[in-house]
């Protein structure tokens, strides 16, 4: 018995609506993937809200070769809206005297930064910009320009603020640099040219370097921070004094550099030490930063196999020339404390020093005028000995 045409209808209809709901629903799941996750993860306040975080986390669009190279750079720009937005052009505009003519000319540096907080505080690395005898104007992502306030350079991370007198400026997020291991991508922005244009670049952090200290020597300063990031950018030199973002769009890190052996290294310094410095620079209180005057070795157990130490952590208080007084500065606290050249410092108040918690890092947690306690390993035999900051 044939089915009644009415029975037919029914089926055909119910097939059709079935089809139609696979169809919406499909090209709903393609419009959520392709434009509401990045979305979620470039919105400064969305992003925070735990369920649309981790919604929009670990979003992998496979394609064929061709597909890939278009998406990638459409999602470079997607994650990155933000953080573009707090990316600033810093012109610095000084005098240069010079002494065969006695005469001062003008002279000028382009440079980048990164807007941090929404009332305009910009940070930059120090040798983006020209330090002393300058006037400064800061380039937004809208075309408008302002004049800038140097407010602090801080010694310590030899990061750079400014102060904007503008409101409501686009600010950057800060992540989490604990987070982030070795292998990851992430992306950093540039800007340093004539009209404001952003330059990118993709990279891989290639290395967490435990024991690169900011003193540019051969030996680590009590003075200068230790452990920063290194990824494989090119032409880092464009980049110097801006934003390092994750693909969430989070700053992950500043780009620095030092000179070593007279070339140059570019390096990041992580996003949780610049939350730190910027406590330092909201306050007014680089002044309290403390003084040691000291040079190490931060020991490791590569380290300690080839010199033949008995530890493999630590601090050695050094000079390549074996000379107290290059390791020790005269009439620092290191030297009223007594501190002497080959001394293991392996606990800074009962914390231990170790290449997670160098000691340059250790005593900066405390400020100018606190009384610490070192303990030191000298010829085998554990001392304690206080130390005025």
């Amino acid at each position: 018995m044939k089915p009644s045409p009415v029975k037919i209808k029914f089926i055909l209809k119910t097939l059709i609506i079935i089809f139609a709901i696979f169809i919406i629903g499909g090209a709903g799941g393609v419009y959520f993937d392709q434009k509401v996750l990045p979305f979620i993860r470039t919105n400064r306040y969305l992003s925070k809200i735990d369920l649309l975080k981790h919604t929009a986390e670990n979003v992998t669009v496979i394609k064929t070769i061709e597909q890939v190279t278009i998406k990638d750079g459409e999602s470079v720009n997607e994650i990155s809206s933000q953080a573009s937005n707090a990316t600033v052009n810093i012109l610095s505009l000084g005098l240069q005297k010079d002494v065969l003519i006695k005469l001062a000319k003008k002279t000028n540096m382009a440079g980048t930064g990164v807007v941090v907080t929404s009332d305009g505080m910009v940070v930059t690395y120090r040798e983006a910009i020209i330090e002393k005898d300058a006037n400064y104007k800061v380039f937004l992502h809208d075309g408008s320009y302002y004049d800038a306030t140097l407010i602090a350079i801080d010694s310590f991370t030899n990061l750079a603020y400014l102060k904007v007198n503008a409101p409501n400026l686009t600010a950057i997020s800060f992540g989490d640099s604990l987070t982030i291991q070795p292998g990851k991508k992430l992306v950093a922005i540039g800007n340093a040219f004539g009209e404001y244009q952003n330059r990118y670049a993709t990279g891989l952090l290639s290395n967490t370097n435990k024991n690169f200290n900011l003193a540019g020597l051969a030996v680590a300063s009590t003075e200068k921070y230790e452990g920063v990031f290194e990824v494989d950018f090119s032409s880092q030199a464009q980049y110097l004094g801006g934003p390092v973002i994750n693909y969430n769009g989070e700053l992950i890190g500043i780009v620095g550099k030092v000179m070593l052996d007279s070339k140059e290294h570019f390096f990041e310094i992580p996003s949780n030490e610049i939350r730190k410095s910027m406590a330092f620079a909201l306050d007014g209180k680089f002044d309290n930063r403390p003084f040691v005057g000291a040079y190490y070795v931060s020991i490791s157990k590569e380290y300690a196999l080839a010199h033949d130490l008995k530890r493999d952590r630590g601090a050695l208080i050094f000079s390549p020339s074996g000379k107290q007084g290059l390791a020790i500065i005269a009439g620092s606290p290191a030297e009223k404390s007594g501190l002497r050249i080959n001394d293991i410092v392996t606990m800074v108040n009962n914390k231990a020093v170790n290449l997670d918690n160098p000691l340059s890092n250790l005593i900066n947690q405390f400020k100018k005028g606190d009384a610490i306690e070192l303990t030191i390993d000298r010829n085998g035999t554990e001392i304690k000995i206080p130390l005025q900051l």
